[in-house]
C-alpha cells in the first residue's frame, strides 16, 4: 500500500523516464512539461548529441552519415542513464538500436508516445531541419518509419496514444499511464 505521507508522484521520480516514439509527436515539448510536473530535470538527447559532438544534427548526418550520429547518440544516452532520475527526450531512431533499448528499459522508464501518422506529417511539415526528411514527402518518411519503428516501440515499457491536443492533456497522460505502471509494480508478488 502506498505511503499517504508520500507525495503522489514521488515515486515516479525514483527512476529515469524516457520518451520514444516518432518524430512530431512531443516527446520534447511534452518531456519538458512533463519534468515540470514531477520536479524533475528535463534532458533533451539531441541537445545532448550536438553539444558532445560540437555540431548540430544535420550536420552530423551530413559530414559524418547516420550511423555515426546513431553511435554517438547510444554513447550519450548511456551516458545520460548514469545521472540521477530525470526526463529524458531521445530521438526518434534512438530506441530502435537494440543495445541503447536494451540499456534505457534496464535503468529507466520507456514510454511510447504514439500518434496519428498525419497529425505527425503536418507537424513535421512546418519545419526544414529534419536530416531524415530532406526533400522528401513527411507522410510517406513517417509511413515507412512506423512500419520500421514501431516493432522496436512496441517494447516500451509503457505506451500512451496522442493527440491534437493541448500538451498538458498529454502530460497528464503520461503521468496516469506510468502511475498505473508503478501501482503495478508494488502489487507484484
Amino acid at each position: 500500500m502506498t505511503d499517504p505521507s508520500v507525495s503522489p508522484y514521488q515515486a515516479l521520480r525514483n527512476r529515469t523516464i524516457v520518451l520514444v516514439g516518432l518524430m512530431g509527436v512531443g516527446k520534447s515539448s511534452v518531456g519538458r512539461r512533463l519534468a515540470q510536473a514531477l520536479d524533475l530535470p528535463f534532458r533533451d538527447a539531441d541537445n545532448e548529441v550536438e553539444s558532445a559532438a560540437g555540431r548540430s544534427i544535420p550536420e552530423i548526418f551530413a559530414e559524418l552519415g547516420e550511423e555515426a550520429f546513431r553511435d554517438g547518440e547510444r554513447r550519450v544516452i548511456a551516458r545520460l542513464l548514469e545521472e540521477p532520475p530525470h526526463v529524458l527526450a531521445t530521438g526518434g531512431g534512438a530506441f530502435v538500436n537494440e543495445e541503447t533499448r536494451a540499456l534505457i528499459n534496464q535503468h529507466a522508464i520507456s514510454v511510447w508516445l504514439k500518434a496519428d501518422i498525419e497529425l505527425l506529417a503536418r507537424r513535421v511539415g512546418r519545419k526544414d531541419n529534419r536530416p531524415l526528411l530532406k526533400n522528401k514527402d513527411p507522410f510517406e518518411v513517417l509511413t515507412h518509419l512506423a512500419e520500421v519503428r514501431y516493432p522496436a516501440y512496441a517494447q516500451a515499457q509503457v505506451h500512451v496514444e496522442t493527440g491534437d491536443t493541448p500538451h498538458a492533456v498529454a502530460v497528464d497522460a503520461v503521468i496516469a499511464a506510468l502511475q498505473a505502471r508503478v501501482d503495478q509494480e508494488s502489487f507484484t508478488p
